[in-house]
C-alpha cells in the first residue's frame, strides 16, 4: 500500500469529502471502493476553499472538475489507473486493480511536476527490502507475461528476433497530448528509426485497443513497407520485447516495459519513466536530473505510488497480492479461452468444472470420447477428461492438493484442480506436467519464489490445513517414536499406477511393523474408506498398528508423529511439509527427489538434474501447478486466497441434494468409482 502523500486525508473512520463531476465516479463501483478504502467519499455538490475535487487525469471530463477548482480555490486530486490494471482494457468493462492518486499533477503529464516525480526525485530509494520485492515483482510479470491489459497470447507466431520495435498509441491519448505529439510526432519516431538502423526489420506494435477495435492508432495500413511491419496480434510486450534490437516510443507504458526487460528505449515524449538515465530523450525534462536503477523506478512508480486492491479480500493491498490474482486470471484466461469439450466428468462435478473453465466460453459435456474429439476439431475447442478416464491425447484433470473442506466422495466442491496436458502427477509411468515444474523449479528459486513458498508452507502448519481439512479430536498418544501410516482407497488410481509390489493397505502396515518393530504404528484409514464409500478396510488393523484413529485432523496429528510410512499417499507430502521423515514404498509425484526415502519403483528420470529443495516442491506443487477458484468471489485466485477462505472456514456448504446423491452413491462404491482422489 502506498505510504506517500497519506497525511494529507482522514482514514476510512472519518474520511474526506471527493467533490466530482464526471459520472464515471458514481457507476464505477471498484473505483468508488478503492477510493473510500483510500479515505474518501466520492460526493456531489460544491465545494468550499478547503475542499478537494477529484478528476480522471486530463479527459474531457476533467475540465469540469478544473473549472470549479479554479473558482473555489479547492483542491484537486487527479485519479488514473495504475500501471498493472486489468486482464482487458477499461473499454471491455472490466474493472481496474489499482488506481493512482495525485495531489500535484498526472503521471503521464511531464510539463508540470507529480507526486510520482517527486518521489522520483526525493525519495531515497535505498531501501534494501523494497528493492528486493521490486526486483521480484519485476520478475514476477515477465514470467507471467503481465502487462497494463494482460489478456496477451504466447502462442502466437513472434517477427523474427532482430527487428526495431517501434511502439504505437491510440490517437487522442492523454498522455499523447500532454507530449504534444500526434501522427506527425509517430511518422518523425519511424524516419529517425530508420535512420538510425539502416536496413534494419521494423516493427510497428499497435496498441491493444486498437487490435480490439476500440480506438484508432497513429500508425496506418501504408506505412508498411518491405522492411515496415505493421503487428496488431494479442502477444505478450515481453515476448516482442525479448526479439528486439532497439526500441522506439513517445510516451507507452510499454516503454517502462521495455526497460523493465532489459532496453534502453528511445524517448519522443515525456513519460514519467523519462529522464532518470534509463532512457534516450528526444524531449528532455529538464527537472529530473537522477539517475536510477530499474528496481528503484519500479519501486517508486509500482509500490509507492499506487493503490492497490485486493478483490478477494475487499481491502487495499501491496503489489505482490494483485500479481497473484493477475497470474491466476491470466493463466486462466489463456488456457479457457478457445473453449473446452469435456468427456468422461459425472453430473456433480459439471457445475464446479464450469466455475473453474467456463468464464470465457461454457464448457460442452459430452460423455462419448470420439465424439468430444470431433466436436474440438470442428470447433477449435481443447479437449479435458477426468485423469482416471482419460485416454489418448487430452488434457487430463484431478483435484489439486489443497481440495476442500470436506471428502470429494461426499460431493464437496473443489476449490483446486489440476490441468495437465503431458500426464497426470498420480501416474508415475508417463510423465507429467508436474514433474516437469518440479525440476524447473529444482534448477533454482528467486529469492521472492523462496519467501513465498515458506510463508504458504508457514501458514499450512500453523493453520492445520491439509487436502480434505476434516475436523476430529486427537488423543494422546502412546510415548514412543511415532509412525503414521495413512491408509489409501485401495482401487485408486494412484495405487493402480504408482504402487509397487506393496500395493494393499494391509502390506502396507504389514511392511511398517516389519521394519519397525519397536516404534508406536499409528493406522488411520482413509476417510472414504471410513465412510464406506471406497474400498480398502483392514479387517485385523490391530495385529499391526498400537492405535487406529479414523476422525482425527491430520494436520493436528501430522505435527505429533515422527515418520510417516506410505504407499503414494498425498499424507506423504504433507507429512514433508510439516518437517517429518517419509518412507515411500510407491512412487508417488514427490518421491524420488532426494526428498524422502524411497523404497518402492520411483522411475529413473527423477534422479536426473539439481535435487529440489522443499521450497521448490511446494512452488510446483502449490503454486505452479494446480489451478484455484475463490467459492466466494467466483473467480481464479492465488493459493493465498484458498488458504484465507479454508482458515476463516468462508466456504458455502454443498446443499441436500449434494448429500442426498452422496449416500445413495455410497451404496453403489463397489461398482462407482467417484472421485479418483
Amino acid at each position: 500500500m502506498s505510504d506517500f502523500a497519506d497525511a494529507d486525508h482522514a482514514g476510512g473512520d472519518n474520511p474526506r469529502r471527493l467533490h466530482v463531476y464526471n459520472g464515471g465516479f458514481l457507476w464505477q463501483r471498484r473505483l468508488r471502493r478503492i477510493l473510500s478504502l483510500a479515505g474518501y467519499r466520492v460526493s456531489l455538490g460544491r465545494p468550499d476553499a478547503t475542499g478537494l475535487i477529484g478528476v480522471w487525469g486530463q479527459s474531457p471530463y476533467a475540465a469540469r472538475g478544473e473549472a470549479m477548482a479554479a473558482r473555489t480555490s479547492a483542491g484537486l486530486l487527479r485519479v488514473e489507473d495504475a500501471f498493472l490494471r486489468s486482464l482487458h482494457p477499461g473499454r471491455a468493462g472490466e474493472p481496474p486493480f489499482g488506481l493512482v492518486l495525485d495531489r500535484t499533477g498526472v503521471h503521464f503529464d511531464g510539463r508540470t511536476p507529480s507526486d510520482l516525480e517527486t518521489l522520483l526525485k526525493t525519495h531515497p530509494l535505498d531501501d534494501t527490502a523494497l528493492l528486493d520485492r521490486a526486483r521480484g515483482a519485476m520478475a514476477r510479470m515477465a514470467e507471467a507475461h503481465l502487462s497494463k491489459y494482460s489478456a496477451t497470447r504466447l502462442d502466437l507466431p513472434l517477427p523474427r528476433p532482430g527487428y526495431v520495435l517501434l511502439i504505437d498509441q491510440t490517437r487522442g491519448d492523454a498522455s499523447v497530448r500532454a507530449s504534444g505529439a500526434d501522427r506527425n510526432r509517430f511518422l518523425e519516431m519511424l524516419f529517425v528509426a530508420q535512420e538510425e538502423n539502416p536496413g534494419a526489420r521494423i516493427v510497428l506494435k499497435t496498441h491493444p485497443e486498437t487490435g480490439a477495435g476500440y480506438r484508432p492508432g497513429h500508425y496506418e495500413a501504408g506505412d508498411a513497407s518491405d522492411r515496415i511491419t505493421l503487428f496488431d496480434a494479442p502477444v505478450s510486450p515481453w515476448q516482442l520485447l525479448d526479439g528486439a534490437v532497439a526500441v522506439y516510443t513517445v510516451s507507452s507504458q510499454m516503454g517502462f516495459e521495455a526497460i523493465l526487460a532489459g532496453h534502453r528505449p528511445r524517448v519522443f515524449g515525456q513519460p514519467f519513466y523519462a529522464g532518470w538515465g534509463l532512457t534516450e530523450d528526444e524531449m528532455p525534462v529538464y527537472r529530473r536530473q537522477r539517475s536510477l536503477t530499474r528496481a528503484q523506478l519500479f519501486a517508486a512508480a509500482m509500490i509507492l505510488y499506487p493503490r492497490w486492491y485486493d478483490p478477494a479480500q475487499d481491502r487495499l493491498c501491496q503489489i505482490e497480492e494483485v500479481l497473484g490474482h493477475l497470474e491466476a486470471q491470466t493463466r486462466a484466461w489463456r488456457e479457457d479461452r478457445a473453449g473446452w469439450v469435456a468427456s468422461g466428468m459425472r453430473m456433480w462435478k459439471r457445475a464446479p468444472l464450469q466455475h473453474f473453465f467456463g468464464r470465457e466460453a461454457r464448457v460442452i459435456y459430452e460423455d462419448d470420447a470420439v465424439k468430444a474429439c470431433e466436436i474440438t476439431k470442428k470447433t477449435h475447442r481443447r479437449h479435458m477428461c477426468w485423469a482416471g478416464r482419460a485416454q489418448g491425447d487430452v488434457v487430463r484433470v484431478e483435484d489439486g492438493f489443497l481440495r476442500s473442506r470436506g471428502l470429494g466422495a461426499e460431493l464437496i466442491p473443489p476449490l483446486s484442480l489440476v490441468l495437465d496436458p503431458v500426464g497426470i502427477y498420480y501416474d508415475p509411468t508417463r510423465p507429467s506436467q508436474l514433474e516437469t515444474l518440479i525440476a524447473r523449479r529444482a534448477s533454482g528459486l528467486r529469492p521472492d519464489q523462496i519467501e513465498r513458498s515458506r510463508r504458504i508452507l508457514t501458514r499450512l502448519t500453523a493453520s492445520g490445513l491439509s487436502k480434505y481439512n476434516l475436523s476430529g479430536d486427537l488423543p494422546t498418544l502412546p510415548r514412543g517414536r511415532c509412525i503414521l501410516v495413512p491408509g489409501q482407497v485401495e482401487d485408486d488410481a494412484s495405487i493402480l499406477t504408482g504402487a509397487g509390489q506393496v500395493n494393499t493397505n494391509q502390506a502396507l502396515l504389514q511392511a511398517a511393523r516389519d521394519a519397525n518393530p519397536d516404534a508406536v504404528l499409528i493406522w488411520k484409514p482413509h476417510p472414504d474408506v471410513v465412510a464406506g464409500l471406497r474400498k480398502g478396510h483392514v479387517n485385523n488393523a490391530a495385529q499391526w498398528a498400537d492405535i487406529t484413529l479414523e476422525n482425527a485432523d491430520m494436520g493436528a496429528l501430522l505435527r505429533q508423529v515422527d515418520e510417516v510410512w506410505t504407499m503414494t499417499s498425498l499424507t506423504g507430502f504433507e507429512a514433508l511439509l510439516r518437517g517429518c521423515k517419509v518412507t515411500v514404498l510407491g512412487a508417488p509425484f514427490y518421491a524420488g527427489w532426494g526428498l524422502t526415502r524411497d523404497l518402492g519403483p520411483v522411475p529413473a528420470r527423477r534422479s536426473a538434474g539439481p535435487r529440489p529443495t522443499l521450497e521448490a516442491l511446494v512452488h510446483a506443487a502449490l503454486i505452479d501447478y494446480p489451478r484455484y477458484h475463490d467459492p466466494i468471489t467466483r473467480s481464479p485466485c492465488p493459493i493465498e486466497v484458498i488458504v484465507d477462505r479454508l482458515e476463516t472456514g468462508a466456504i458455502p456448504r454443498p446443499g441436500p441434494f449434494n448429500r442426498t446423491v452422496s449416500k445413495l452413491q455410497g451404496l453403489f462404491a463397489s461398482q462407482a468409482h467417484l472421485w479418483r482422489r
